[in-house]
């Protein structure tokens, strides 16, 4: 029998009930699980494409997939992408899981994630019997781990760091793999959510700047929940690859990997409206900008945290007192030893909060702070 590690958020369960019995009720801010309504355009679109009694297609219909290359052309810099090298998933953390089983990679091979990083990429390795290794560089690893790598992960802009890896370590890291016969994965559902220097816009790795033109063994994978507020539609897709795209599309056939046609519609209008994802990204970065000060004034120091939904910081002490001391003000944030030995001594803060729990946490923490 298949037996995974226990679910990492269960061991939050006692900083729950505490931050429950704080007199001003709990905010929890661990999980970056959308709490703001889904825009009323993807609404109406999921409801006027419910007469679907047919099966829809893996591949996904031709107008989900032009809608999908004309954002990339649009919004990542990325033109000329075939829409037959583009398929739509049931949401982003499926393929993560999935993927390297599903390219083909099992024991003896080696699956690469970054140093901290979503604890899925382990887990994904683990299904297809293969070795996750956590680096941020190829070039870090011992010349008999190298000759190993089948899939890299990259993470950018980072969950749960928030780092933003420029076009040069991206084409480094291209490079490198393609030199190892590696195929590159790019988890990039953060992109539209970039602060300061990259407000318009990070890199991804099917950017020409980054590889070229050349798309070969490289995959970008994306999903609308964040951006869209549509985590419970499970709207996401990957592109790229055409060398691989082909089979991939066949085994998730096989597998029943199919995103629902009403679904599909939704995720079409979402991608064509940008105006519903510019009002929430202020919506986000309003709640940024109040916890900013409020997280300093409590003593932590911010990280990276330059794109996305998470603040990423340090008090300089133990992960878990961290998290007891703001459960005791009954603010709940994510460990960051649950991304990895490289997130020890951190916490993971998100946004996904409504403004009145975003302002009760600014409230405590400065109290805190002033007291």
């Amino acid at each position: 029998m298949l037996t995974l590690p226990d679910y990492p958020w269960d061991s939050l369960a006692p900083y729950l009930e505490t931050a429950r019995r704080h007199p001003g009720g709990i905010v929890n801010l661990s999980i970056g699980t959308p709490v703001d309504p889904t825009p009323a355009v993807v609404q109406d679109a999921l409801r006027g494409a419910a007469d679907a009694p047919g099966y829809p297609t893996t591949h996904g219909t031709e107008a989900l997939r032009e809608a999908i290359v004309a954002w990339y052309a649009r919004r990542r810099g990325t033109p000329g992408l075939n829409p037959d090298h583009v398929m739509p998933t049931i949401g982003s953390k499926e393929l993560v899981a999935w993927l390297p089983l599903l390219l083909g990679v099992g024991p003896g091979d080696v699956v690469v994630r970054p140093e901290v990083a979503y604890p899925t990429y382990d887990i994904g390795a683990r299904l297809a019997g293969a070795e996750a290794v956590a680096a941020d560089r190829l070039s870090e690893l011992p010349a008999g781990v190298r000759k190993r790598v089948k899939l890299v992960w990259v993470n950018s802009p980072g969950n749960p760091t928030g780092i933003v890896r420029g076009v040069d370590e991206l084409a480094e890291l291209v490079r490198d793999a393609r030199s190892l016969g590696a195929v590159v994965a790019s988890d990039e559902c953060y992109a539209e959510l970039g602060w300061g220097g990259w407000e318009d816009g990070v890199p991804g790795v099917l950017d020409p700047r980054v590889c070229g033109g050349d798309h070969a063994s490289l995959l970008s994978v994306y999903s609308l929940s964040k951006q869209s507020n549509v985590a419970g539609y499970r709207a996401a897709f990957v592109a790229g690859a055409p060398n691989l795209m082909p089979n991939l599309i066949n085994n998730r056939k096989h597998a029943g990997m199919i995103v629902p046609r009403p679904v599909q519609e939704a995720m079409r209008v979402a991608l064509g409206d940008d105006a519903h994802v510019a009002a929430q990204k202020d919506l986000y970065r309003g709640r940024r900008e109040r916890l900013m000060p409020a997280l300093a004034a409590f003593g932590l120091d911010i990280r990276h945290s330059e794109a996305g939904l998470y603040l990423w910081a340090t008090a300089g002490e133990d992960t878990w007192t961290t998290v007891g001391r703001l459960a005791d003000r009954g603010i709940v944030v994510g460990p960051g030893s649950f991304y990895g030995a490289a997130g020890e001594g951190f916490v993971r803060v998100a946004l996904t909060a409504a403004d009145e729990r975003i302002d009760a946490a600014v409230g405590r923490l400065g109290s805190v702070a002033g007291a």
